[in-house]
């Protein structure tokens, strides 16, 4: 019954700044201070919603964060599911090398690659205002490889083998067997790509000059520096931009909680 309590009083703690940041995005006067997590039912109103729908038109950078962080998941599921599967199953040489090497690219910070990414992205390519110039950077996501790689190193080789007898090329044993039983690892890789490119704020920010090309977390962070301090209520907006910033990544999860859960079991089981 301790442990219980513990848990329960864990979970709430960590739930709280969840629950203020809405409770705070729904009051009509604001109030920074610990009571503005218990304020009065009178109020409570939509008007900071509307107050930042109309300073950033949140559908529009909603749509910019949906085809930024999409573009990202696509591009890593189909690199990742490749590289993975080489790496787990193919034999070839400087496999354990490229292995070492993509290890050591997840601990390498972004920003130290982000001025020469700069230069090559913009000055070369011309891809400033692009999408395609936003998702480029994060396409091959290290991570997912790793979990693929992890994933399909589970898998018996006879299983791949059987298909090559039958005449499957490499291509084909991956599309007929390893991605139909990937599907754990699959919805593993989305969820933590998912959260990287839905909250990227500073490459973002760096390649869009065009407000109507900025993702939500860069607009909201441009209102936060320009157009707050003239708001009637800057906190409520704010928290209405966080919620809304927040409550995709959120409900992701818990709709695909049971395969994330399913996959890092499975790890955990067979090492």
């Amino acid at each position: 019954m301790a442990l219980l309590a513990a848990l329960a009083a864990g979970g709430l703690l960590f739930l709280f700044p969840f629950y203020y940041t809405i409770v705070g995005s729904l009051q009509l006067e604001p109030n920074a201070d610990i009571s503005g997590a218990f304020p009065s039912p009178g109020n409570f109103s939509l008007e900071n919603y509307a107050a930042i729908n109309e300073a950033l038109n949140l559908g529009r950078t909603l749509l910019n964060s949906g085809i930024f962080t999409a573009g990202v998941i696509i591009a890593t599921l189909a690199l990742g599911l490749l590289a993975g599967y080489a790496l787990a199953q193919l034999d070839f040489r400087g496999r354990g090398v490229i292995f070492n090497a993509m290890l050591l690219v997840l601990i390498v910070p972004f920003q130290l690659l982000m001025i020469p990414l700069y230069v090559m992205i913009v000055r070369y390519y011309g891809l400033a205002d692009n999408y395609l110039g936003m998702i480029l950077p994060f396409a091959v996501n290290p991570t997912a490889v790793f979990i693929f790689r992890q994933f399909f190193k589970q898998i018996p080789v006879d299983l791949f083998d059987a298909a090559r007898i039958d005449g499957a090329s490499e291509f084909q044993v991956l599309r007929r067997v390893a991605i139909p039983i990937a599907t754990p690892a699959i919805i593993t890789a989305i969820i933590v790509t998912f959260i990287g490119p839905w909250n990227e704020f500073l490459w973002p920010f760096l390649i869009t000059k065009e407000q109507s090309l900025q993702p939500l977390a860069v607009a909201l962070a441009n209102y936060i520096s320009n157009v707050a301090a003239r708001a009637a209520n800057p906190f409520g907006a704010i928290l209405a931009g966080a919620t809304v910033l927040a409550v995709p990544a959120v409900v992701l999860f818990v709709a695909t909680q049971r395969w994330f859960v399913q996959a890092q079991l499975g790890s955990s089981v067979k090492g």
